[in-house]
């Protein structure tokens, strides 16, 4: 069922945080730091993947990230909703269930047997599709998903994710380069607020993730100073 409540950007930013926190998807930690797919170190790590576990808070978010969607690109939009493969998966069934709409799933690379597909599902040219992920970082992933959806002769112009980091600024822009506009519900600066106000992390440690929020690159810099 289409959501019939419109919350405001900023109430849904905020509401989402909330949650990503009470459903223990936030990680933080300055101490020993996380190391992301680039091999770079980072105090934050977000695991959307755990949500699907939480009926009431995927339900909710759900609901948002459609509400989303419709206000941002139109109510009659698209023709159908593509996952990306494997986290994109759940949550792309979950918004075409809402949304009316036919679903299916990007491979990321083909399945090396049968018909080698890399599109999962029915896509038909001309249609008009939304990817549907659970994140988004520096936008890399949606590139070559857009590509393989864009093979099949349909479009697709717009991406749909629960969290953005929103803290590479070229992200946004290089999405834009190839044609495709990104929806999400909040960032880590909301998480970090939404941390601040409920006490989630000590003092030390929120400091921590907001310096290397300000500057990726020099906290990691400074890191790897003291490390050694």
């Amino acid at each position: 069922m289409i959501p019939s409540s419109f919350p405001s950007k900023n109430e849904i930013a905020e509401r989402s945080a909330e949650m990503l926190l009470e459903a223990g998807a936030v990680h933080f930690n300055a101490r020993e730091p996380y190391v992301y797919a680039s091999g770079l170190p980072g105090p934050t790590y977000i695991d959307c993947r755990m949500l699907n576990s939480f009926p009431r808070i995927r339900s909710v978010l759900m609901d948002f990230l459609v509400v989303t969607v419709m206000r941002e690109a139109g109510f009659e939009a698209f023709d159908n909703i593509a996952g990306g493969e494997t986290a994109g998966i759940p949550f792309a069934a979950m918004v075409a269930e809402r949304m009316g709409l036919p679903m299916s799933y990007v491979r990321k690379k083909p399945k090396g047997y049968g018909r080698n597909a890399r599109i999962e599902g029915v896509m038909k040219e001309g249609q008009r599709v939304l990817l549907v992920e659970d994140l988004a970082t520096d936008g890399g992933s949606k590139l070559d998903f857009t590509d393989a959806i864009r093979k099949t002769g349909a479009t697709c112009g717009h991406t749909a994710v629960l969290f953005y980091y929103g803290i590479f600024p070229q992200t946004e822009k290089t999405l834009e380069e190839h044609g495709v506009k990104l929806h999400s519900l909040c960032t880590w600066w909301d998480v970090l607020d939404a941390a601040r106000k409920r006490e989630s992390f000590d003092a030390e440690t929120l400091n921590q993730v907001e310096a290397f929020l300000n500057a990726p690159g020099d906290w990691q810099e400074a890191y790897r100073d003291t490390a050694t």
